[in-house]
């Protein structure tokens, strides 16, 4: 018997399935989706993220192309969720009503992290067991490049210019 896989969409099925059933949990807690239809939208999230990073996962590179799989709720509702939310005839004005108003999702080979709020904690969701190729420590992926310089809450400043 011989093992087949299909391609690179075998490999990322634990990272995108993490994911999926993260931002489905987010939407049953306000109680306002059937799970009949939580099952549906998970489905069609998994194979909405399963097509757009067919041709963006690097196992061997974990951070290559992160920016690329980075999920953004940032007074934008990502696309890939909106497209699998209305599968179960979810409006963009009740995405926002349902979704937190500031969401990052990162998923990467071997990791699927998530920070809710601009300035709030990064906290995993997935972390494979496997250990990552040597070759990607101490590379900076799109989440670290994000943390970087962050000491404090960002601040915003009214600038008056007089004449």
């Amino acid at each position: 018997q011989s093992q087949r896989r299909s391609g690179p969409r075998a490999d990322m099925a634990p990272e995108i399935a993490a994911a999926a059933a993260f931002v489905s949990g987010l939407l049953r807690t306000r109680g306002c989706v059937s799970e009949q239809q939580l099952q549906v939208f998970s489905g069609a999230l998994r194979d909405a993220l399963a097509e757009h990073y067919r041709h963006h996962w690097f196992p061997e590179k974990p951070f290559k192309g992160s920016g690329y799989r980075c999920i953004r709720i940032n007074h934008r509702m990502d696309p890939i969720i909106s497209k699998a939310a209305s599968r179960i005839g979810l409006s963009l004005p009740q995405l926002y009503q349902l979704l937190p108003s500031e969401l990052t999702l990162w998923v990467d080979p071997y990791e699927v992290s998530y920070r809710i709020g601009e300035d709030g904690s990064i906290c995993v969701l997935y972390e494979a067991a496997a250990a990552k190729p040597a070759g990607s420590r101490g590379l900076l992926s799109c989440k670290n490049q994000m943390m970087l310089g962050r000491t404090s809450p960002s601040k915003n400043y009214i600038v008056t210019v007089s004449g």
